[in-house]
């Protein structure tokens, strides 16, 4: 197989998460998602919590203005400034780009979302997707998840930040035909999902125990 890297972009509540998950575990990949928060808590040394606050999420205008204004204002005064004060979704994308082009460089991994189909793309070993799935589904498995009653308009609210995210971050189109190699529903569930995503990859392991012809 070619590929030595999968990116998977995700409807909210379509299981792509769990279909990276899958996948990962059948070639033996590391999987990259909550796993990339921590990498860069690690590396900011700020608390985790503040750094999953900015995770696929856009910094306003408004926001650069405060931050910059109490950056400058303390630099006035002589005053300590804590990290967490100024870290935000500019500072989580820059670190973010950083850990999947690290994460890409050594190979084996499947990454979910962040952008990842645009910061590799060009890659020639990098293999692109984009998970959907019908909304009733979507409901019922985010239901399940939270366990609270949510609404079709708060998944279009999250996939509209996504969109944002990698629009305004990557100057992409986040459903651009042109950045992803497949785009598949995951309506047959997530087992037949993640063998159809390991044959086009041209993997061997796209069924447990079963070789690709």
């Amino acid at each position: 197989m070619r590929f030595r890297t999968l990116t998977i972009s995700r409807q909210y509540g379509s299981g792509g998460a769990r279909i990276a998950s899958i996948v990962a575990a059948r070639l033996g990949w590391r999987l990259l998602d909550s796993k990339i928060l921590d990498a860069v808590a690690q590396a900011t040394r700020i608390n985790p919590s503040v750094i999953q606050t900015h995770d696929e999420r856009v910094t306003s205008w408004f926001h650069r203005l405060n931050r910059d204004a109490l950056r400058s204002a303390a630099l006035m005064a002589f005053l300590p400034c804590r990290d967490e004060e100024f870290f935000d979704a500019d500072c989580m994308v820059s670190f973010t780009r950083k850990v999947i082009e690290e994460a890409h460089s050594d190979g084996g991994c499947v990454v979910v979302g962040r952008g990842a189909q645009c910061i590799l793309d060009g890659c020639a070993d990098v293999f692109r997707v984009f998970v959907y799935a019908p909304v009733a589904q979507r409901l019922h498995s985010v239901r399940l998840r939270t366990k609270e009653d949510i609404k079709e308009e708060q998944l279009n609210e999250v996939d509209a930040e996504r969109a944002r995210y990698i629009h305004a971050y990557f100057g992409r189109h986040w459903q651009d035909l042109d950045l992803y190699d497949l785009m598949m529903s995951s309506k047959h569930g997530d087992e037949i999902t993640a063998s159809t995503i390991l044959r086009a990859m041209g993997s061997e392991r796209a069924t447990s125990g079963e070789a690709v012809p």
